[in-house]
């Protein structure tokens, strides 16, 4: 966060508004300097003779700047994202952090990161006071050589010619340090550009439609299947999912559980393809092409897909359909998720229940009223047209999940994933998800990950995981069954064993 709001801050302004006028700057004293040459070399000529030494240790001295000013610039850039996303945590999670008493240590974190932040921009301005010197001394060396040709001709110069040559001499000293430091800070300036650059062509994921052609009512069962899947989050990275295999059948429960970092909720992004499998075409296209590139090469006809499958990563099917040759947006809008985090948008009650305007009101309320919030809703000023705070800030975070819940309900998709849905609520609100769970969707493919064991105790099937691999898979109760098993071990730790 703190990158990105750094990028469109500061250095959107600099390429914006800075860079033009360095630019113009640096025009100007080309021609101003070119001008005064002319003057000074016209009254003396000997002048001539000095300009390449004084032009080539001016270039020599800018060139040696810039590789430092340059390197200083872009600490002083990185430094500044870790003090906005630092801030912007801190605004965010203000009332949390009184109520835990640690607003003294939030607020040395918030010095030491803006100490960091002074410092770097500290060095870069002690950089232009090292350029600013040496800029000072050559100029002077320029006015005492106009002096001394003065003085050795000055049986043939005129007072007056003398005395413009000085004049023109002492300002050329001003003119040619502010070109340096111009055109200096015109190329530190140009490290922005670099930066925005940077994510500007950043690799685009695969895209929104295909010409894949689907079944009737796509998915009707809820088959969940992986092949052999493997997947890592970017190219050079090691592999998060290794060659995982298990299918999941229409209507089934699923609880997939595994201690921190087995690959639990990266087994769910591969499900939204938010990670594509490895090596696929979208990953190697995604690495070795520019965003532009990868565009133009989606399919356009169904017979272009054939070189679109997955490679050594396997493959995830949904009632036999490979996803991978399914656009992003068909596939997401065929699944549901209630997220660990809670997600409401800054809106009306109706925009987050509804974002894309599909449902009429009286489907909205049936939702609400499903998912135990139309209460609660009813009371609020306006109803449906309620206006939803940032991030849900005016809700409790048991009702964000519950609206989360309703939003589900609204979709009507064969497939749910609840990733830790109940992980931040309270028993109450936990056990009233789960019942509501079990009741609304009974006909529906779920796949739960687990964050308390209890949640996926009645689950048809349980899905271990350990290091990315699937460890076991069959029905909790033969799990318990053997106390060799990882599920037993996890059981147990979780207290979730009878004596």
């Amino acid at each position: 966060m703190g990158r990105i709001i750094n990028r469109f801050s500061s250095d959107v302004e600099s390429v914006d508004e800075v860079i033009i006028w360095n630019f113009i700057d640096v025009v100007y004293c080309l021609v101003a300097i070119g001008g005064t040459l002319v003057v000074i070399s016209t009254s003396t000529p000997l002048f001539l003779v000095a300009v390449p030494p004084l032009v080539l240790a001016y270039l020599y001295i800018q060139s040696y700047f810039i590789k430092s000013s340059q390197a200083l610039k872009r600490f002083m850039s990185v430094s500044k994202s870790p003090l906005y996303q630092h801030f912007s945590e801190t605004i965010a999670g203000v009332s949390t952090i009184r109520a835990m008493g640690a607003t003294p240590r939030f607020i040395f974190m918030n010095g030491a990161k803006a100490d960091l932040s002074a410092e770097t921009t500290l060095a870069f301005g002690i950089g232009n006071r090292w350029l600013k010197v040496r800029l000072e001394f050559l100029g002077a060396l320029i006015v005492l050589g106009a002096a001394l040709l003065a003085v050795l001709d000055q049986g043939r110069l005129s007072a007056s010619v003398v005395g413009l040559s000085l004049t023109y001499a002492m300002n050329i000293t001003g003119d040619i340090t502010w070109l340096v430091r111009s055109f200096s800070e015109l190329q530190n300036q140009l490290v922005c550009v670099e930066r925005i650059e940077e994510y500007a062509e950043l690799r685009t994921e695969a895209p929104l439609e295909t010409a894949a052609r689907l079944p009737v009512s796509w998915p009707s069962e809820g088959r969940v299947e992986f092949k052999n899947y493997s997947s890592r989050y970017r190219e050079g990275l090691d592999l998060v999912i290794k060659n995982v295999s298990f299918q999941v059948k229409p209507a089934e429960k699923v609880g997939i559980v595994g201690r921190t970092g087995a690959g639990k909720s990266s087994l769910t992004l591969a499900l939204f393809r938010m990670i594509e499998a490895a090596d696929s075409y979208w990953a190697r296209a995604a690495a070795t092409d520019s965003s532009q590139s990868l565009s133009s090469s989606w399919p356009r006809q169904e017979s272009d897909l054939a070189g679109f499958e997955t490679y050594q990563g396997g493959s995830i099917e949904i009632d036999g359909v490979d996803i991978a040759t399914l656009g992003l947006k068909t596939l997401r809008e065929h699944l549901s998720i209630i997220p660990q985090d809670p997600t409401l948008f800054a809106g009306t009650v109706r925009e987050n229940l509804d974002p894309f305007g599909q449902r009429e009101d009286a489907e909205l309320w049936t939702a609400l009223e499903r998912a135990h919030l139309k209460d609660h809703i009813v009371s609020l000023a306006g109803g449906l047209s309620f206006e939803v705070a940032q991030n849900g800030e005016n809700f409790s975070v048991g009702q964000r999940s519950l609206i989360c819940l309703a939003r589900a309900l609204l979709r009507k998709t064969k497939i749910l994933i609840l990733d830790e849905a109940t992980a931040a609520v309270d028993m109450e609100t936990d056990e009233l998800i789960q019942r509501t769970i079990r009741k609304e969707f009974k006909d529906r493919t779920i796949l739960t990950i687990a964050h308390r064991i209890k949640t996926v105790m009645d689950s048809d099937k349980i899905l271990v995981l350990e290091k990315g691999c699937v460890e076991e898979y069959e029905a909790p109760s033969d799990l318990l069954k053997r106390k060799g098993s990882l599920f037993y071990k996890l059981a147990e730790q979780a207290g979730e064993l009878k004596a």
